[in-house]
């Protein structure tokens, strides 16, 4: 179809004979509308504009374009349908799509004002701004090509201001309501990225900027930067930048700043062993930034600020907190080491703080609720925020950094795009208030990981290998994980650079430890390398290998039914702690005369138990101590027991641990007090934990009340009997035969030991005593039965 032209003296234009073969496009409010009919004109010209981009369509000649004079649009009710006015009478019926220009879609509109001539287009301020016009100036119009008419909006965009600057409004709008608003009034309307539109809501005059959009796929016109809105389309508002207006997030829609990527894994992440904890932590801290903000606000609820990672060394709380930030759709985290943070001059650590939460300010202040997430990361946490006041500095700093970080986290102006994780390892150092709701109110335990997260841990570190054919096929990566008990993940790192060095040194030249190999391209790590590995690499929070072999380095020898009467009761105190619901924490003492054997003893049930964690408390590692240096040490033993699953501590000699002496008699309290207070605590959830302790002067404690806090007593005889005695030297092959066996016994009756029965009699002898006389008899051979005999009756005199 042709427009109107006007002639070269500038007569009253004409219309166009075939204007009436173009029709108006049917009603759009019953989903996708049909394409409307097209002219003759655009039936010869169409296959032309669908080869030319939408933006740069060129008009087929006069018959496709017309001129028009640029006016003021005729009045304020057409200016707010944001549509092209034209003459009733031109060529253009109401509601048709035009190009302004070959590059701006309009949607038309008819002068119900009849003050517009024929060859007179009305714009609005905004429009003219917008597409550049020049008042009375010419203007060339023409129809939207073909496919632009097919083209229909799935999604839109909306950036939302006042059309005044500078207006500032006490009252919210719901971008919910604005969306449902534009979409009645714009129905049918073509739109185009960039595109301003005003409309009046609520008594204000509103500009809407397309800021995006996607058209309904039908194959031919994906990539569209236009399309005619309806009323199925998907519309988003959200403010602009700097602006005055309170927009109310929707309440339908989620966030246009989704926080999760999709399709992210942890062992993708380099985590293995956390995926409860990363399930926690997702609950409390993300999970109400997925929903809508409007719903959110509905309930009345702001989203966590901050998350406090603690747990023993190398369980992944740095790793996990780096990490976040990959499976989040946020800004790059801001990581910061504690220490820092702290500056020499005045005011300048403070300074630091405020540095760190300038970008989340600016940008809340400017976009409010749809700010993205600011993620700032703090490692060593309790470097910079202990207690206040318990720093011995005149400075005052630490102080200073904890009220900063305090006032930024939940101050008078609060921040609700921040997420604040700290990461420590000494949760007990930490100012209280830090951790209340509202700041660091999300406290997760990292813990040592169970044997299926370590072997997930197992199987990230090894993944390199073994799909690098670098491991062979013997390594068992199940029987791993059940190997190292109460192994960290960095300690199972660890273990495997311990096995690779093993794998290394087979293929070093023989004499050089630098030299390679010539088969080095066929290294691999087998089996006996990670056995070897676990015989060098221990963990931290396991068991004491070497303390527990001092005391047992002779065993125990079964020179007595008592003795499997003593185990057999181990064995049951063991059994209740692994599987009693109601008794996570039994303690039993281990009572007798010096020498009995009771150390050894509780060493030997402890390691039976085969607990993950087993502690020795000795007086000989605490020599020199003050009482506060040995409640200290204590507590952190009983502390790191709670990390694990299953432990046991065996406190050796209480009365030495108290420094009791029978002289007063005097005694150490404060070091008594932590003894009963940790006796009584019961472990965390979850946590189990067998204590035994020994002492040798029960009675003498009595009156302390400290033999009362054990759940069971112990009497460990010493040896009494002769039938006992000879088990004892038999076990140890002190005489070379059987002979010499009788005649020892022989001269050990005849110093009263036993007096010849199985009752025995007042003589008696602790077995530590014992195998220190037989290994000084062994020294005279020939002369060993009168050694015993000697010291025998030396101990009676004693």
């Amino acid at each position: 179809m042709s427009f109107f032209s006007r002639s070269t003296n500038n007569a009253s234009p004409r219309p166009d004979p075939r204007a009436d073969q173009y029709a108006r496009l049917p009603p759009r409010n019953q989903g996708l509308p049909p394409a409307p009919p097209q002219s003759r004109a655009y039936q010869q010209g169409g296959s032309a504009y669908e080869k030319q981009p939408y933006y740069q369509a060129q008009p087929q000649g006069n018959a496709d374009s017309g001129r028009f004079v640029v006016v003021k649009c005729p009045a304020d009710d057409l200016a707010l349908l944001n549509k092209l006015i034209v003459h009733p009478q031109s060529s253009f019926q109401d509601g048709d799509h035009v190009l302004v220009k070959d590059s701006f879609p309009v949607t038309v509109k008819h002068d119900n004002t009849r003050t517009l001539q024929f060859n007179q287009v009305g714009a609005t301020a905004t429009q003219r701004l917008w597409m550049a016009l020049t008042m009375n100036a010419d203007v060339p119009i023409r129809p939207v090509p073909p496919q632009i008419a097919r083209t229909y909006l799935e999604t839109l965009d909306l950036q939302v201001d006042f059309k005044k600057k500078r207006v500032e409004i006490s009252a919210s709008y719901s971008a919910d309501e604005m969306a449902k608003i534009f979409v009645q009034v714009f129905s049918g309307t073509i739109l185009a990225v960039g595109e301003p539109l005003v409309y009046e809501v609520s008594g204000q005059i509103i500009e809407f900027v397309v800021k995006g959009l996607s058209v309904v796929d039908l194959g031919d016109n994906r990539d569209a930067k236009m399309g005619i809105l309806m009323d199925k389309t998907d519309v988003t508002i959200f403010k602009a930048e700097g602006s005055s207006l309170k927009l109310k997030g929707s309440a339908k829609k989620p966030p246009p700043n989704a926080i999760l990527q999709s399709n992210f894994r942890f062992e993708d992440m380099g985590i293995g062993g956390l995926d409860e904890e990363f399930s926690s932590i997702f609950r409390r801290a993300f999970a109400s930034r997925v929903f809508p903000p409007g719903l959110v606000e509905k309930l009345g609820i702001q989203h966590v600020k901050g998350i406090l990672l603690y747990g023993p060394p190398g369980t992944g709380k740095t790793l996990m907190a780096r990490q976040i930030g990959k499976m989040l759709n946020a800004r790059e985290p801001k990581i910061v080491n504690g220490p820092e943070i702290l500056n020499k001059y005045v005011g300048a650590s403070e300074e630091n703080i405020r540095k760190l939460f300038a970008d989340a300010e600016a940008e809340y202040k400017a976009k409010g609720d749809e700010s993205g997430l600011h993620i700032i990361i703090f490692d060593e946490l309790d470097a910079i925020c202990k207690q206040r006041g318990s720093s011995g500095s005149s400075s005052g700093v630490g102080d200073s950094v904890v009220n900063q970080l305090l006032s930024k986290m939940d101050g008078v102006d609060q921040l609700n795009n921040i997420l604040i994780i700290g990461m420590t390892n000494r949760k007990d150092m930490i100012d209280e208030a830090l951790l209340r709701a509202g700041r660091l109110e999300v406290h997760m335990e990292i813990n040592l990981p169970d044997e299926q997260g370590r072997l997930q841990i197992l199987n990230i570190h090894t993944a390199k290998m073994r799909h690098n054919n670098m491991m062979t096929s013997d390594v068992d990566l199940h029987e791993l994980a059940v190997a190292t008990k109460n192994f960290s993940g960095a300690e199972i790192f660890g273990l495997i650079k311990s096995a690779s060095s093993f794998a290394f040194t087979r293929h070093t030249k023989v004499g050089t430890t630098a030299g390679i190999s010539d088969d080095a391209e066929n290294l691999q790590l087998c089996k006996n390398d990670f056995d070897n590995a676990l015989d060098e690499v221990k963990p931290m929070f396991g068991v004491s290998q070497e303390e527990l072999a001092q005391v047992i380095q002779n065993g125990v020898i079964d020179y007595d039914p008592i003795v499997d009467a003593l185990l057999h009761d181990g064995r049951l105190l063991i059994e209740q702690v692994r599987t009693s619901k109601r008794t996570p924490l039994v303690s039993v003492l281990l009572h007798g005369p010096s020498g009995s054997g009771k150390t050894a003893l509780a060493a030997t049930i402890a390691q039976a138990s085969e607990f993950p964690f087993i502690r020795l408390i000795s007086p000989e590692s605490m020599v020199g101590y003050s009482p506060s240096q040995k409640i200290a040490d204590i507590n952190k033993v009983f502390s790191d027991s709670y990390k694990s699953p299953l432990s046991v501590i065996v406190i050796d000699n209480l009365e030495r641990l108290l420094e009791w002496v029978n002289i007063g008699p005097n005694f150490s309290n404060p070091v008594l007090q932590a003894l009963l207070v940790l006796l009584h605590r019961i472990p965390p959830k979850g946590r189990r934990l067998l204590v035994i302790a020994t002492t040798s002067i029960r009675s003498m404690l009595l009156d302390t009340e400290l033999p009362q806090a054990f759940d069971k007593d112990i009497y460990v005889p010493p040896i009494s009997t002769l039938p006992a005695f000879q088990s004892v030297l038999s076990h140890l092959h002190l005489f070379r035969n059987e002979e010499e066996l009788r005649y020892a016994m022989k001269l050990v009756a005849d110093t009263g030991f036993g007096a010849g029965n199985s009752q025995g009699s007042g003589l008696s002898i602790g077995i530590k005593k014992l195998l220190s006389i037989i290994e000084m008899a062994r020294l005279e051979p020939d002369n060993s039965a009168q050694r015993l005999k000697s010291a025998l009756l030396d101990l009676r005199i004693q």
